[in-house]
């Protein structure tokens, strides 16, 4: 009975989302799957950290356009999100959702699921408020290097102050609804920790491809914002962004398992 009305719950959010716009119908079924899992399984705290990312990292993709104009030419998708998406960011988060109906007395899938969605959130939150900071950001590799905005692996002190407020936000949310402030720190380092991961992947082996019409590094491939076919110049060609999204999860996940193997 609980995975029916996780289910149906699910299909109810993932069409608002998709009469909002939020995501295409490839996203909207992914949405369904994933949400099915983690309503269902986990239940009305796992659904309340999970909807507190998409509509926070919703919002923020839609706030501040002006600031925003003429780096979607840099992403290689827009802000519809379609499954890859969906389950680039939301597929750890599912797996430890379902772990817990293996493991229901465990803290461990919780401890998984949250630091994942922070780490996402981080990221999401940092890549959209980002933008807000004054000056150009610096490539995370050397901090030397200054680079557009938009740029992969580009960080700057807005962008990292926004991804720990995303992490904060989810390890506040994981530990209140636990009632274990011990998790507060664990999660939103954690979180903090996926998003630079992150960043580190796209300044180095994440695909990257060229416009020799507009003169532009980008993501998208095979063709650019103006119709003009874009080449390779770097990274692993099977390495997009919904795969670096995916390790930023992961990363909060191993981060997490790492700190309290040491505690």
């Amino acid at each position: 009975m609980q995975l029916l009305i996780g289910f149906i719950l699910a299909l109810i959010v993932a069409f608002l989302a998709y009469k909002a716009h939020s995501l295409n119908k490839s996203g909207a079924v992914a949405a369904t799957f994933t949400g099915t899992v983690i309503f269902g399984v986990g239940g009305w705290q796992w659904a309340i950290l999970l909807l507190t990312f998409f509509i926070t990292s919703s919002a923020l993709s839609r706030a501040f356009k002006k600031r925003k104009q003429g780096l979607d030419e840099k992403f290689s998708k827009g802000h519809e999100r379609d499954a890859g998406q969906v389950f680039g960011n939301g597929g750890i988060a599912t797996l430890f959702a379902a772990l817990h109906f293996f493991y229901p007395e465990s803290i461990v899938p919780w401890v998984g699921f949250a630091a994942a969605l922070a780490a996402v959130n981080a990221d999401t939150w940092a890549t959209e408020l980002g933008v807000l900071n004054p000056h150009p950001p610096r490539i995370i590799t050397n901090l030397k290097k200054v680079v557009e905005k938009g740029t992969s692996g580009g960080i700057s002190i807005i962008g990292t102050l926004a991804s720990l407020a995303g992490s904060a936000l989810i390890g506040i949310l994981a530990s209140f609804l636990t009632d274990n402030w011990s998790l507060l720190l664990l999660i939103t380092f954690s979180g903090l920790a996926g998003s630079l991961f992150d960043s580190f992947l796209g300044a180095t082996v994440q695909a990257m491809y060229f416009c020799p019409k507009d003169n532009k590094e980008t993501e998208k491939h095979p063709l650019h914002t103006c119709g003009t076919p874009t080449t390779q110049i770097r990274g692993w060609s099977w390495l997009d962004n919904d795969w670096v999204n995916f390790a930023c999860g992961a990363f909060g996940v191993i981060t997490s398992f790492l700190i309290m193997g040491l505690l």
